[in-house]
């Protein structure tokens, strides 16, 4: 387990326990098209009003991405033109923004097998520091330097679905982005010591259904236990030379979703909403348990959402689990959902997910639509982490671990 005491405080940094998302990727997809779903899905456009209808429902702190290949269009070259806008509008609307320096998206002359990658990736990060701290001198600063590495490592190393459009190379992907990964950390905090890093990473469950069969049992172990390469390469555990060191696992952010936990044999997703659950099912409770034991550091749920009709059931089921979380006194610091504006899909653009807080329908529009049952749900969660008026969350100061 980790100890916490190189931080300068344990009190919670964010304004708000739930946290809104934006959908930020600029990727390219399995066809090989650059996609901006930031721009996809009007938040460039609506973006202080987007900021106007979370403060309506308490949402104070959201993560945004900077689009890395709209910001870095030459080499060495930055526009900081919307960033900027977006630091602005989000300071008068008193809104927090956890800072994705690449969500998933890498400029046109660059991969993650690149020798160059991880040289511009940490120049890069010093300049958004020292850009953003020109603006804003004080403050928290959160940033997420690659989001889900565990995953664009798999779409782009091992399935052909993104850069670089490989088959059997996640391994050297991943260890490409976590060599530019602490790079960046370095170099943000020879600018800036006080940043702090929220990692940001798919939580899953992988089991499997020959429990009777140990080489079985041992093969899904150790895939499931894979998804914590990221946080052991970051903190120093493995693969020390790329100097990870365990203040640079800070925040453990999770993503999880409906699809999060299936069988290592046949791939199969488990399913969520059985009742009596599905034998090899865990709660999300469990597996945030499992990571907080294995690291001792504070947990947001960073990502979550549902497509479709069973969004609000979704929503409800996770509100219960954070509950439940909270009164074991596991540091949950927040719940993200991801995304709250509608988003399209990434390799079909004419298919809208529907799995946002509000829906787009009229893609000219790109009018607001609010999903009530999905709206009625936050309101009760919000209320019910209330205290004297307050969310009880962010009075907890949590002891050193």
């Amino acid at each position: 387990m980790f100890s916490n005491d190189f931080l300068q405080s344990n009190q919670n940094p964010f304004k708000s326990f739930l946290m809104g998302g934006f959908e930020c990727a600029d990727h390219q997809n399995a066809f090989g098209n650059r996609v901006d779903l930031l721009h996809a899905s009007g938040h460039d456009r609506y973006l202080a009003e987007d900021y106007d209808r979370l403060n309506l429902i308490g949402i104070k702190t959201v993560r945004e991405g900077i689009r890395w290949s709209r910001v870095e269009a030459k080499a060495y070259q930055y526009d900081w033109s919307e960033v900027q806008q977006m630091i602005k509008i989000s300071r008068t609307k008193n809104i927090q923004v956890i800072w994705d320096i690449c969500h998933f998206g890498f400029p046109d002359d660059l991969t993650p097998l690149h020798p160059m990658f991880a040289r511009r990736f940490a120049h890069l990060c010093r300049e958004f520091v020292l850009m953003y701290r020109k603006l804003v001198p004080d403050g928290i600063l959160i940033v997420t330097p690659i989001n889900e590495v565990s995953f664009i490592s798999w779409l782009g190393g091992d399935v052909r679905g993104t850069s670089p459009y490989c088959i059997g190379q996640g391994w050297e992907v991943k260890y490409a982005l976590m060599k530019a990964y602490i790079e960046g950390i370095e170099l943000m905090k020879e600018v800036d010591p006080t940043v702090r890093i929220m990692v940001t990473e798919p939580l899953v469950s992988i089991v499997t259904n020959n429990e009777s069969d140990s080489l079985s049992l041992l093969t899904a172990e150790k895939k499931h236990f894979e998804q914590f390469q990221v946080h052991d390469m970051l903190s120093g555990v493995i693969c020390p030379e790329l100097r990870g060191t365990p203040e640079y696992l800070d925040i453990i952010g999770v993503n999880y979703y409906f699809n999060n936990q299936w069988i290592n044999e046949t791939h199969e997703f488990l399913p969520w909403a059985d009742d009596p659950p599905h034998p090899l099912s865990r709660t999300l409770h469990s597996l945030i348990e499992t990571v907080f034991t294995r690291y001792g550091r504070p947990i947001v749920i960073s990502e979550t959402s549902h497509p479709g009709e069973d969004r609000g059931k979704w929503i409800q089921s996770i509100a219960n689990e954070c509950i439940s979380i909270l009164k074991t006194g596991i540091p949950l610091l927040g719940c993200c959902f991801y995304p709250v504006i509608d988003r399209p899909d990434w390799d079909h653009l004419d298919y809208w997910h529907h799995s946002g807080l509000w829906d787009i329908d009229d893609e000219i529009s790109l009018e607001r639509l609010p999903h009530l049952e999905s709206l009625d749900i936050i309101n009760s969660f919000q209320s019910s982490l209330r205290f004297d008026k307050e969310p009880v969350i962010m009075q907890t100061v949590y002891p050193l671990v």
